[in-house]
């Protein structure tokens, strides 16, 4: 008799039947561009610094015991004082602590990039989604209608609606910014649905009797949202940036609220006088720009398997 056991006659000794190997989880493009930006140092380093803003913005009473919004927190004797202990970053025109003034600003300027990128991402996204999958008439009236919308300078626009609201806040600047730039995302998501209603596993859905809601919910969307998710990482940094150029302008946001461009612009006059309540600003300002900017890159560096 052979010393050698069968498999299956020493699972029967042993008690019990082997466990079958687990199978392997079916790789997706979202899996795999998660695991490729937990690597990436350009990823890891803006997300940092966007969280910590976030933290400010969210929070700034963590961060400082004065009162910005409160007006007996300023005292016009202590104007244009330089950096101390007492004030971070010095005082203002007004002698405001410009320190707890860049961090109360910061919650606005965030406010406005984030309402203004989930407004161009929905509206655009989803004008995209239906021209693109309709096409013939629908996809020509919305395209020439973006036509339009593409020849008007987007300053000289955000001041024609905002003149014509004649008050300036966090709602009306929002507005002024997403109207002039949800055609953008409309093109993206378009062409994305253009390319992504010729591949296989939508016609087989189309042979299979799916309704056409549950092809561009349900099969489309989800492969063409990729280039929308990346455009709207840069852009939200690009809203915040156009959200301070028209409060320096006087049109955007105006006192009592509290932003960057604000803030610059009230410093701009006794810059070479007090150059701390424009320069602290303008770098949280710059800081949360590009840190939106390489998030988005790192994003659409993940997204995108050609550069891998």
């Amino acid at each position: 008799m052979s010393d050698t056991i069968a498999p299956s006659a020493r699972r029967r000794k042993h008690g019990g039947t082997a466990k079958p190997p687990k199978a392997p989880k079916a790789a997706s493009l979202w899996s795999d561009a998660w695991h490729d930006l937990r690597h990436r140092p350009l990823f890891i380093g803006s997300a940092v610094l966007i969280a910590a803003i976030l933290v400010i913005a969210a929070f700034p009473g963590l961060f400082t015991s004065v009162d910005p919004l409160n007006a007996a927190s300023c005292d016009l004797a202590k104007a244009r004082q330089p950096m101390s202990g007492a004030h971070f970053f010095g005082t203002d025109n007004l002698g405001c602590d410009v320190y707890a003034r860049t961090l109360y600003g910061a919650r606005n300027s965030i406010v406005v990039g984030l309402s203004t990128t989930i407004v161009t991402a929905v509206v655009g996204g989803l004008v995209g989604l239906v021209a693109g999958f309709k096409g013939g008439a629908v996809d020509t009236l919305f395209s020439r209608i973006t036509e339009i919308f593409f020849a008007i300078p987007s300053i000289l626009g955000a001041l024609l609606i905002l003149a014509v609201f004649r008050t300036g806040n966090v709602w009306t600047v929002t507005l002024a910014l997403a109207v002039l730039a949800w055609p953008m995302t409309f093109r993206i998501m378009r062409a994305a649905v253009i390319t992504a209603k010729s591949q296989d596993y939508v016609v087989a859905a189309r042979a299979l009797g799916a309704s056409a809601p549950r092809i561009m919910f349900r099969h489309i969307l989800p492969n063409a949202v990729a280039p929308v998710i990346v455009v709207s990482t840069i852009n939200l940094g690009t809203f915040i940036a156009a959200e301070a150029g028209l409060s320096f302008l006087g049109v955007g946001l105006r006192s009592p609220d509290i932003s960057w461009g604000l803030m610059i612009s009230d410093a701009r006059e006794r810059f070479l006088e007090a150059p701390a309540p424009l320069l602290f600003p303008a770098l949280f300002l710059s800081l949360t720009v590009l840190a939106f900017i390489m998030l988005g890159d790192a994003v659409r560096d993940a997204l995108d398997p050609k550069l891998r």
